[in-house]
Parts: structure tokens; C-alpha cells; sequence
């Protein structure tokens, strides 16, 4: 507890120096120079401010204060700046600039008129004081100018019609709505999209101009939309795909030593020349969707290039045209491979419970095992895990082995025994093939052998639409504990921890997920996101165990190579609700429920793997993962050794429910380089058994109590942007506990006095301890 404090302490000195060592920064400057210190604009909403804040100069706003202390400190002699290698290290001092305060006033109000403001005054207002600027952009806005009349016309009656039905009709800028530039650039990039698609290769954004009246009506813009022709043509051109041409070329500085001749494909109608001898055509040319006698189309272009580059065989892709006559085009595909083969080495120090190892690990790749970029991984790991409180040398205080070793095979394409409609129009199908083996070893007391091998397809049917299936996947486990350790277990009652760590099993599993929306997830837009699985094992194997007269165990289960084999069904669904409320607001709901039924041959416990649990990270974050639940479960029924030894053993359920609300907000637009946001939310749900066990007591699921217990919990994250990723600190308070009874869950009333009531849990729970706070640090967000 001690250090835990120094360490705050101390982090809170350094903080505190770093900031005033940054408000020193005024004092090294020349004379008549000011350090801008705080920039604003007023008089508008929070919404466009955002926005209006990207022109104001970057040279003017306020440095920050860690890279500006970095900059003191290397960069500063004898009370003012060096004048040499002045931004070698840190950030320089952003001086008050009266020319690039002007300029910044402009940039703002020329945005503003962007958005209909045609009357914004935008006015600077500087305040110099100690050599520190303050900076306030003050604001006029005036009343916002509406679209009025809409005009077109298109010198091409074609385009017309094409402008009419497909962009004009769908267009957001309507006669009434505010004006808005971006609406009127939106339609010009659909138009130009548009005629690509239908064909329209020579055709430019510029051929399309709006012209702006603003005299005619007060407050009211009307627009005049003309579509020109090309100068040398009364009409616009539709393009046809005359011939295609693929090259594997060879990365730069390698020569290549194969004929230059390039072949034809009769089958294909495409010529091909591999300069590199690893590719094959077929294969590629599922994604090549310009083909011979097509007609030119953008959309099918771009298609090219995103499956192309998703095989994950090619560093660069180039799709180059030639026209060749009257409306034809010969297309070029040039492929830039990657590197075949690639090799990771990866390591890891752990510390567990006093105990401390390691994990080393090894991925081998090769990216192109059939010619058709067919990716191959081989992956290898060994952890080993030390108790110092064991006697004799190294090798004797080892507690733990764990060895696993994997293969997966991904071929970019649907490898179905039958015929298949997957083009890959929205996205590469794939097929993997997976075989994983572990071995692991503890400390003489228990022993475990994994072998799995599955087979997966991925595939989508519009760009929101993803499915995965696993039609098969075989898994055979082993295992075993020690006979002397078993015994003590038994005899000290270890039930639960026996029947769910010595099981050999033989699974033969099938598995769905559909999912939609995915790829919106980390957008500002409003939409819904669903993800539905569904699982099931043994069902062949039950119908068949009588036919293929499978041998019967002393407990009633019918065996398979000697080994039970399971037999359950299990459904998740995961939905969320997303709402963006301006700006870098945005509103989250979510819903995750599922449901695991063990039945028929293994009908009296769920195997771990495919159990639930509540808590965590990513779930209800006022509790650590594991303990939560089931129901009214409280391990105070337990004597203390079993609340040892049955840790995320006797808290796992069959059923699961669980909701979450989360607004989502920016803080901080520059926080140590990056973008800081926050968060508030509240979490609610709980996990249940459909029946008790020989531990868990009062967790079974019943209609007519499961609302009283719904645990909640509240709390505040903060989350790093880094825009390649997102570092995450959530901290959740206890609401309402309902491991207690219905007059005591809501635990918050004992927040003010925690010492007693924390005193008090403990000598009833003991080694477990209390925490009405949980701290939570992860990667990415939490949904």
C-alpha cells in the first residue's frame, strides 16, 4: 500500500514540475516576443468550433507543455534560446505571429462561409501580458443563408438524366436547408462516381460547376448547376475494355532471368507474364474484375485493388489503362509481390502470484505455398513458469510447462466440394485450415494433452454482411491429475475442481457467427452493429451412437476412441445501438446475451472453454473478470480453503445476460502527441447456471428473481488515441452487489464507509478481499 502511495506521490511531483517548467518557457524569449499560451474561438457552437479549429495555424497554438519542457531543457543557454540545431530535440516555442493571427482569421471565416455564414466577421483579439499571448478569435455570425432555387443543366442530355435520377434526387441540399459547401461537393464526387461506374473513363470533377446567387433573394442561395462538355467532343465517351495485361513484376534492383515473352491464357483471354515464376493466373484473376469486352467501370477498379491487396501476397498493385481507339482501353495489372517467406520471434517475461517466467514464440510464414498466394503459418510457443518457494535447483522450482505448436493454411478463396456464388464483391472469402497441439505440465499434480483441427470459411454478401462457418472441428483433450493429488482433493472435497480439470473428451463441433456492421465500428456515424453465434457438438454423434454401438464408461456416457465425447449447443448475440451527437460526442447502448446447454452425453457440466462469466474489461467493469455471479451466489458458503483453490472455477455460468450505456467524449485534441477522450458508463447483467452444482448454491436462473439480480455498476475511462490504436483506462464503481441479500446489494450506500465494511467482508471471505473500485487497462474499446 505503501509504495502504491510513493508511487502517486511521486508521479504527481514530476507533473507538477513539468508544468511549471514549461510556464518558464516566457522568460528565455527576446524582447517584444509573447509565448501563445491559450487560443479560443466564441460566439459559435461547439460543433463548428471544432471544426473552425483546424485553421486557425498550427505555429500559434499553444505548444505542448511535455515537449515544450524537453525543448527547455536541450535547448536553452545562459537564460534564452541557442540559436543552432534549435529543433533537434522537443517543440520549439510557438511565438505570437500578428501576420499568421490574420491569416487564421481569414481561414476561419472563409470556413464559416462554407457552412451558409456569407456575413461571419471574424475578429482577433490579442492579450499580451508577462511575454504570455492569450488569443480569442472572436466570432459574428450573422443569420445563415438557405438554399434557394436549384438549377441544372448538362450539355449532354445522357448526363442529365444520369445527374437527375441518380445524384440531384438523393442529394441533401434541398431548397429551405442551410446552406452547406460540403453538400454541393458530396454531389460532385457522386456524379463523378457515377459516370466511372457506367463507363465514363475520360470524365472530371471540374465538368461539373455550381454557380452561387446570393443578391437575388436576402438570406437565400440560389445555384445554377451546369455540366459542360469536353472541348473537343459534343458528347462524353463510354469506354470498353479492349485487352488485359497482368505482370508479376520483381521488387526493385532484382533483375530477372525468365523470357520476357508474355503469355496468352485462352481461358482467361488475359496475357501474363510472372517475372518471378511463383504466381499463378487463375488464382489472381478471381480478383482482376476489369475484363476483356467489359465495359469500363471505377467501382469494379477499386474492387481489384482492395481484394488484391487483402490476399496479403502483394506489397503494391497498380491498374493502369491505355486507350487504343475510338472507346477502348487495354488494362494493365502490375503486381509488386511481398517478401515469400517472413519469420517473427516474439518473447515475454511473466509474474504471477508471487511466481515469475517466461514465453518465447516463433511464426514462420510463407505467403505463396500454391501459387495463388496461399498463406502458410507455423507457430510455435514455450512458457515456463518458476515458484521460487520450491526447493532444490532451477529445474526443481518449476511449476509449470507449456508447450503449443500450431499450423494454419489461409487460401484465399471458398474451397467447397461444390460450386459457390462468392465473387468476392464485397470482400475476400477465405478458407483456413488449423491444427493446434498443446502439452502442458504442472508441478507433478496435472497434466494436460490439446489437439484440435478445424476447418473455417469466410465470406460476405453485401458490404455490411460477414459469415464465418466452421462446418467441422475435431477436438481431443487428456486431461489428468495425479493419483495421490487426486485423492487429497477428494478428500478435502475439490468436486468442481476434479471433474472440470480430470476430463478426457473427443468434441466434434460445428460453429456459425454472422455479423453486421463491423466495419462502422470506429466511425462517427449513427448505426447498428449485430453479431449473432450459434455452436453445437456431438448432435451425429448422438444419432449415430447407437448404429456405430460406441462402448458405454461406469458414469453412463458413451465413448469414442476410448474418451467421452461432448455434447452441447450454445447461442451469443451481441447488439449495439450507436448515435453520434455532433462533433466527437458519441452515445453507445449495447445488449450481450447467450445461453450454453450441456446435454445428452455430457449433460451435468459444461466444459470451461464454452462457459460464461461476468466482469472484465470488456463486460461489467466494476467487477475483475470471474467474479461475478452466478445469481445470489456468495463464496462465504465456502470453507476458505475451497475459495483458494476454486478460483474462476465456481464462478462460471450457462446463461448470460448483460447491458451497457457509454457516452463517449473528446477531452483533450493534443495530450502527449495524441487525442485524449473520456467516458462515463453504466453496466448492468449477471451470468446463471440452468441448474446448481455441488459448489455454487443460489446461482440457478429463475423468471421470478433474475431482476433482483442484476448487478450495476458506474464509472469514468479515459482513453489515448494514438489513430492506429487506443489505449484504455476504465475505473467502475459497485453499485449494487447481488452476491448479498436483497437489503444490502446496493453496496454503494457503504462507499463513505469502506475501511468497516471491507473489514467485515474479509473475515468472512477470507483470502478474498473487497474492492468497490476496479481498475481496468486494455487495448481498444471495450465495445
Amino acid at each position: 500500500m505503501i509504495k502504491k502511495y510513493s508511487f502517486f506521490v511521486s508521479a504527481s511531483i514530476m507533473l507538477l514540475l513539468l508544468f511549471f517548467a514549461s510556464c518558464r518557457s516566457a522568460r528565455y524569449l527576446e524582447e517584444g516576443q509573447a509565448l501563445v499560451t491559450d487560443v479560443d474561438i466564441t460566439g459559435i457552437s461547439p460543433e463548428i468550433k471544432e471544426n473552425a479549429t483546424a485553421y486557425i495555424s498550427n505555429e500559434i497554438k499553444p505548444n505542448s507543455r511535455l515537449n515544450l519542457t524537453i525543448y527547455n531543457l536541450f535547448n536553452t543557454r545562459k537564460g534564452r534560446y541557442k540559436v543552432e540545431n534549435r529543433r533537434n530535440v522537443g517543440e520549439p516555442p510557438h511565438v505570437l505571429d500578428s501576420s499568421l493571427v490574420e491569416l487564421s482569421a481569414q481561414q476561419i471565416n472563409r470556413y464559416l462561409q462554407t457552412k451558409g455564414y456569407f456575413n461571419a466577421l471574424v475578429t482577433p483579439q490579442v492579450e499580451v501580458k508577462k511575454k504570455k499571448a492569450h488569443i480569442d478569435f472572436q466570432v459574428a455570425l450573422g443569420q445563415p443563408f438557405r438554399f434557394g432555387n436549384i438549377h441544372y443543366h448538362a450539355d449532354d442530355p445522357t448526363i442529365e438524366a444520369i445527374y437527375a435520377q441518380e445524384v440531384r434526387s438523393k442529394s441533401p441540399a434541398k431548397t429551405g436547408k442551410q446552406f452547406d459547401s460540403a453538400d454541393l461537393l458530396g454531389e460532385r464526387e457522386k456524379l463523378y462516381e457515377k459516370l466511372k461506374e457506367r463507363g465514363y473513363y475520360d470524365y472530371l470533377r471540374q465538368y461539373m460547376r455550381v454557380g452561387i446567387d446570393t443578391n437575388a433573394v436576402a438570406k437565400q442561395a440560389n445555384l445554377r448547376v451546369e455540366i459542360e462538355n469536353p472541348t473537343d467532343s459534343t458528347t462524353h465517351t463510354i469506354y470498353q475494355i479492349d485487352s488485359v495485361f497482368v505482370k508479376v513484376i520483381l521488387p526493385y534492383g532484382q533483375i530477372s532471368t525468365r523470357d520476357p515473352y508474355l503469355a496468352v491464357d485462352t481461358s482467361l483471354d488475359m496475357s501474363y507474364n510472372d517475372e518471378t515464376g511463383r504466381f499463378r493466373l487463375k488464382p489472381l484473376s478471381r480478383y482482376m474484375y476489369l475484363r476483356p469486352g467489359m465495359r469500363y467501370d471505377l467501382k469494379k477498379e477499386n474492387q481489384s485493388y482492395d481484394r488484391l491487396y487483402e490476399m496479403n501476397g502483394f506489397r503494391n498493385v497498380k491498374i493502369n489503362h491505355q486507350k487504343v481507339g475510338d472507346g477502348r482501353l487495354n488494362t494493365y495489372y502490375e503486381l509488386t509481390p511481398r517478401p515469400v517467406m517472413a519469420n517473427q520471434v516474439e518473447g515475454e517475461f511473466t509474474f504471477s502470484s508471487g511466481m515469475s517466467g517466461f514465453n518465447v514464440g516463433n511464426t514462420f510464414s510463407h505467403r505463396n505455398v500454391f501459387g495463388g498466394a496461399e498463406q502458410l503459418e507455423v507457430k510455435m510457443r514455450y512458457g515456463v513458469l518458476f515458484d521460487p518457494r520450491l526447493a532444490g535447483s532451477l529445474a526443481n522450482k518449476i511449476f509449470n510447462n507449456d508447450f503449443q505448436v500450431g499450423v494454419n493454411l489461409i487460401i484465399p478463396r471458398l474451397m467447397t466440394p461444390f460450386e459457390n456464388s462468392s465473387t468476392g464483391t464485397y470482400g475476400l472469402p477465405r478458407t483456413t485450415f488449423s491444427s493446434t497441439l498443446q502439452f502442458f505440465q504442472q508441478d507433478q499434480t496435472y497434466s494436460n494433452r490439446y489437439f484440435t483441427n478445424s476447418l473455417n470459411y469466410i465470406w460476405y454478401t453485401s458490404p455490411r454482411s460477414q459469415h464465418s462457418l466452421t462446418p467441422v472441428s475435431v477436438e481431443y483433450r487428456v486431461g489428468r491429475l495425479d493419483q495421490a493429488f487426486q485423492q487429497q482433493l477428494e478428500d478435502e472435497g475439490y468436486l468442481l475442481y476434479i471433474r472440470s480439470n480430470n476430463r478426457e473428451y473427443f468434441g466434434l463441433n460445428a460453429q456459425y457467427n454472422y455479423t453486421f456492421n463491423a466495419a462502422k465500428l470506429l466511425t462517427k456515424e449513427n448505426f447498428g452493429y449485430f453479431r449473432i453465434g450459434l455452436e453445437s457438438s456431438g448432435n451425429l454423434l448422438g444419432v449415430l451412437s447407437e448404429v456405430l454401438k460406441l462402448n458405454m464408461s461406469a458414469e453412463g456416457e458413451r465413448l469414442l476412441f476410448g474418451v467421452p465425447y461432448l455434447q452441447f449447443a450454445k447461442t451469443e448475440i451481441d447488439y449495439r445501438w450507436y448515435r453520434h451527437l455532433g462533433g466527437n460526442k458519441q452515445f453507445v447502448l449495447r445488449f450481450n446475451g447467450g445461453v450454453a446447454v450441456p446435454y445428452g452425453n455430457n449433460s451435468r457440466l459444461l466444459i470451461f472453454e464454452k462457459s460464461f462469466f461476468g466482469g472484465g474489461m470488456n463486460g461489467i467493469r466494476a467487477w475483475q473478470a470471474r467474479t461475478l455471479g452466478p445469481g445470489n451466489y456468495n463464496r462465504a458458503d465456502l470453507p476458505e480453503r475451497l475459495r483458494l483453490n476454486l478460483r474462476n472455477l465456481d464462478q462460471l455460468g450457462e446463461l448470460k445476460l448483460e447491458a451497457n450505456a457509454e457516452f463517449r467524449f473528446r477531452m483533450l485534441n493534443n495530450f502527449l502527441g495524441a487525442k485524449l477522450n473520456g467516458a462515463t458508463f453504466l453496466d448492468a447483467g449477471n451470468i446463471w447456471l440452468l441448474r446448481d452444482n455441488e459448489i455454487t448454491t443460489n446461482g440457478t436462473f429463475k423468471t421470478n428473481e433474475f431482476l433482483s439480480q442484476i448487478a450495476l455498476g458506474t464509472g469514468f475511462g479515459l482513453r489515448l488515441d494514438m489513430d492506429y490504436f487506443i489505449i484504455r483506462l476504465d475505473a467502475g464503481l459497485k453499485l449494487k452487489d447481488p452476491q448479498f441479500a436483497k437489503g444490502e446489494q446496493w453496496v454503494i450506500k457503504e462507499f463513505f464507509n469502506s475501511r468497516e465494511f471491507k473489514d467485515h467482508f474479509y473475515e468472512t471471505h477470507r483470502p478474498d478481499r473487497y474492492n468497490f473500485i476496479q481498475y481496468n487497462f486494455s487495448v481498444g474499446l471495450p465495445f
